[in-house]
């Protein structure tokens, strides 16, 4: 058994809650896997084997929440390869483990997958929860589910004969949709991931809807019948009211949202992750040149600029998380993606680190028990050194990461420092 631990008592710490609003100086004790109060001042005073640590001038705020995450993705477009084969399944594990570890300690200690092969993200899951390796919190997603030619299906004559599945699943028809999301469960998946339009990102118009209604509608019963989620790459508008209409739970990019799509997303609660930063690295990559499809990027970029402080004002659940390992999109600096918002989009600081908490852990499944700094939840917790509402770029630098805790336990420590 163990030896019980002490607690820790941060003393005099800006609390941003998760929840939009920011307490100035509180006294935030954390009791084994949970956090016990929030209150000005030490209800009680310290115990004998109490850690106090004084965190005048510095900020307590909950993990982040990265809900558009792919754990494999390595220069993702750089090989002509089926997708999900570049590399062998062996390296592709691999690399999953290391970016799921540099993901929690860049400050996420949670993350719902947007896809992987070879049910990779099932075993991450496992292998965190049985204390294997490092990384987060884990929703592991399945294949990318979607039909015969869709934008990413990149097999080619050449490949035909391959039979590893890789990162996609393809199905035609209502009861294929069906099987393949059975299947995808089966081997582990909590959420299922639908290519539902091409574009964003991706070689195949917006204006493509790669399945039909009847598709749609077949994959989301089957998921919820056995409990699982179903996330949709959307980007084009009347794609994004069909998935609203077939119950579907997270909307990938959401290009072509407008005041409509607002209004129905509002009314079915359904969250939009926009991963609005791997575009805008492309197009400045490559110098803002064309290459045909980017002259469509470029549109919805500054379409969706235009649109989502409207959806982030009216309420729409937004959160974090972007294709992270894509061509010239390393894995690493995740944080950056607050930034963008903030100082490419507009958005009020404030409100992206709440789109970064509060609204992760309810996209996550866990807004009970995480996602605010709150008396009775997880202690998913981290502590940085100054204020990220005055300063959003904090949380770019590691240095400013003074701790990240997970259920009470440091994944990284420096208190000691203060």
């Amino acid at each position: 058994m163990a030896p019980a631990r002490g607690r820790l008592v941060l003393e005099r710490a800006r609390v941003v809650v998760g929840d939009g609003s920011v307490v100035e100086r509180a006294t935030v004790v954390v009791d084994g896997d949970r956090i016990s109060s929030v209150e000005d001042g030490l209800p009680g005073g310290p115990r004998p084997d109490d850690r106090v640590v004084d965190l005048s001038g510095r900020t307590v705020m909950p993990g982040m929440v990265n809900c558009h995450f792919h754990a494999t993705y390595h220069n993702l477009g750089a090989v002509t390869a089926p997708f999900g084969l570049e590399e062998p399944m062996a390296m592709q594990v691999v690399r999953a483990v290391r970016n799921l570890e540099t993901l929690v300690r860049a400050g996420f200690t949670g993350a719902v997958s947007a896809g992987a092969p070879f049910a990779i993200d099932a075993s991450m899951k496992a292998a965190i929860d049985r204390r294997l390796i490092v990384g987060p919190r884990l929703v592991p997603c399945s294949r990318d589910i979607s039909t015969t030619g869709h934008a990413g299906d990149r097999s080619f004559p050449s490949h035909w004969d391959v039979g590893a599945l890789g990162a996609i699943r393809r199905s035609d028809g209502p009861d294929e949709f069906r099987r393949s999301v059975r299947l995808e469960i089966k081997e582990g998946a909590e959420m299922i991931k639908l290519f539902i339009t091409g574009g964003h990102g991706t070689v195949g118009p917006r204006e493509q809807t790669e399945l039909s209604r009847a598709e749609l509608a077949a994959a989301v019963e089957a998921a919820h019948q056995r409990g699982a989620r179903v996330r949709g790459h959307i980007a084009n508008k009347e794609a994004l009211l069909m998935a609203l209409d077939c119950s579907i739970d997270i909307v990938d990019h959401g290009d072509g949202m407008d005041t409509e799509c607002i209004e129905r997303l509002l009314e079915t609660d359904t969250p939009v992750v926009p991963s609005m930063l791997f575009p805008a690295r492309f197009l400045a990559s490559i110098g803002g040149g064309s290459l045909g499809f980017t002259d469509d990027m470029r549109h919805d970029i500054e379409a969706m600029a235009a649109v989502l402080p409207e959806a982030n004002r009216s309420g729409v659940r937004i959160v974090l998380g972007d294709d992270y390992g894509a061509i010239n999109f390393p894995h690493g600096p995740y944080a950056d993606e607050l930034a963008y918002y903030v100082e490419e989009v507009g958005i009020p600081p404030l409100d992206v680190l709440t789109w970064a908490t509060g609204n992760g852990a309810a996209v996550f499944g866990r807004a009970d028990d995480l996602g605010t700094v709150t008396a009775g939840k997880l202690a998913d917790l981290l502590v940085v050194d100054g204020d990220p509402v005055a300063d959003i770029n904090l949380l770019r630098n590691p240095g400013a990461l003074l701790a990240v805790l997970l259920g009470g336990h440091p994944v990284t420590d420096r208190l000691a420092s203060v």
